[in-house]
C-alpha cells in the first residue's frame, strides 16, 4: 500500500512521527511518503521538530507558506495536486485539525484516493473556530477515522457516519510523549531559564479569539502582571502573539519582572517545561492532553474545548478569558487545590501500533 502522510504545522509532527516510525517496520507492506505543506516552515516552528523526532526530510516538500486561511488551504490543494498527479498514493493520511488536513483530504477524494484521519471526531461545537470546520469537513470525506476517545466514536455517528469506518485507537501525540521522555528528562533547560522545577507557570497563547481582540488580550496580560507577582511565569511566545503585541502597543508587558520570554521551543525542551511545571495556562488543544498524562494542573483560555475527556478524566479546567477565574483558580492551585484525574484509555504509549494494524488488516 502506498500511503501519504501529510504534516504541515507544528501540531501535526508529534501525531505523525509515531505511525511513520511504525508504518517503517513493515517495508513490504508500505511504502510511505511524508509530505510536508509548508504550512509552518521556519526553525522554531518545524525543522527543530523534524530532527527531535527523528522525522526524515520529506520525501515532497510544497513549500506553501502563510497566508489567510482560504489562500493557504488553495495554496496547498493546488500544489499538492500537481504533486500527485503523476504518481498517486493507495491512501492519504491526515492528522488533526490545520488547514493542511483538510486541503490535502479534499485534494484526496477529489481524485478518488482513500483518506484516513488520525484524531477524528473530535468537536468544540464552535463554529468561529477554523480548526472546527476542518475537522467536521476532513471527518466527513474521510474513509477511516482513527479516533482518541469514545466520545469522538459517539461524535462521529452521531453526524450520520458509519461505525465500520470508525476506529479507536488512542493517541498518537501521547505516543510520542512516552517514546521521548528519556531525552526529555535529559534537558537543560531550567537550569538554561534559571527557573526551578515546579515553581513556575508555563503559558502558551496563540488563538485568535485571544490575541486578535485588545480587550481580551490586554485582560490578559493584566492578569499575568498580577500572577508574576506571585510565581515566575515562562512564556514561550507564538511568532502571532508577539506581533499583536506590537500592533496593539503592549510591548511593556515584555518587561514585566518575573516574566519570562523565549522564543518558540523544540519538542524536548517544552515537554521538560510542561512536565515540571505548578501549572499550565493554554489556548492549545494538544496541552490539554500532555497535562493530562503527565498530571499536571491545567486552565485552558477558552470557552469550549474539543477534547472534554481532559476534563472529565484529566487534569484539565476550562476557564475561559476571564480574568478572574483565571486569577480564582491559579491562587486556588498554587495553595494546594488540585484537581486529580488519570490517563484515558488507549493513551498508553500504542496508539500507533493499533492504527498500523487496522492499515495492515485493510491492505490484505
Amino acid at each position: 500500500m502506498k500511503i501519504d502522510l501529510i504534516v504541515g504545522a507544528r501540531p501535526n509532527y508529534m501525531k505523525a512521527a509515531p505511525v511513520y516510525r511504525e508504518l517503517m517496520k513493515y517495508p513490504t507492506e508500505f511504502q510511505c511518503r511524508l509530505v510536508h505543506t509548508g504550512q509552518h516552515y521556519d526553525e522554531k516552528m518545524s525543522d527543530i521538530f523534524f530532527r527531535e523526532l527523528e522525522l526524515p526530510k520529506p520525501h515532497i516538500y510544497l513549500g506553501v507558506g502563510s497566508g489567510r486561511h482560504g489562500e493557504q488551504t488553495g495554496k496547498i490543494m493546488i500544489e499538492y495536486e500537481k504533486a500527485i498527479l503523476d504518481n498517486k498514493p493507495d491512501l492519504v493520511l491526515v492528522a488533526g485539525d490545520v488547514n493542511s488536513t483538510v486541503a490535502c483530504s479534499l485534494v484526496a477524494v477529489k481524485m478518488h484516493i482513500k483518506v484516513g484521519h488520525i484524531e477524528g471526531g473530535l468537536r468544540s461545537r464552535d463554529w468561529n473556530m477554523p480548526e472546527e470546520i476542518n475537522r467536521i469537513v476532513t471527518d466527513n470525506i474521510s474513509d477511516y477515522l482513527f479516533t482518541t476517545s469514545r466520545d469522538a466514536d459517539e461524535n462521529l455517528k452521531a453526524e450520520g457516519i458509519a461505525p465500520e469506518k470508525i476506529f479507536f485507537v488512542g493517541n498518537t501525540m501521547i505516543d510520542s510523549l512516552q517514546y521521548y521522555m528519556p531525552r526529555v528528562d535529559r534537558r537543560k533547560i531550567h537550569d538554561e531559564l534559571n527557573v526551578k522545577p515546579g515553581e513556575y507557570i508555563l503559558i502558551t497563547l496563540h488563538r485568535p479569539s485571544n490575541v486578535d481582540r485588545d480587550e481580551i488580550f490586554k485582560d490578559l496580560f493584566d492578569t499575568l502582571e498580577t500572577i508574576q507577582k506571585r510565581i515566575t511565569i515562562v512564556f514561550p511566545m507564538h511568532p502571532r502573539t508577539r506581533k499583536m503585541l506590537a500592533e496593539f502597543g503592549m510591548g511593556h508587558y515584555l518587561e514585566l519582572p518575573n516574566l519570562k520570554i523565549t522564543e518558540p521551543l523544540g519538542y524536548h525542551d517544552f515537554m521538560k517545561l510542561q512536565k515540571h511545571a505548578a501549572l499550565v495556562l493554554t489556548d492549545s488543544g494538544g496541552l490539554q492532553e500532555e497535562t493530562t498524562v503527565l498530571g499536571v494542573p491545567c486552565l485552558t483560555l477558552r470557552k469550549n474545548t474539543e477534547r472534554p475527556i481532559t476534563i472529565w478524566e484529566g487534569t484539565n479546567e476550562l476557564v475561559g478569558p476571564n480574568p478572574e477565574k483565571i486569577l480564582s483558580r491559579t491562587t486556588a492551585i498554587l495553595n494546594g487545590d488540585v484537581k486529580k484525574g488519570k490517563i484515558p484509555e488507549y493513551w498508553d504509549g500504542h496508539a500507533a501500533e493499533r492504527l498500523v494494524a487496522v492499515l495492515r488488516n485493510i491492505s490484505k
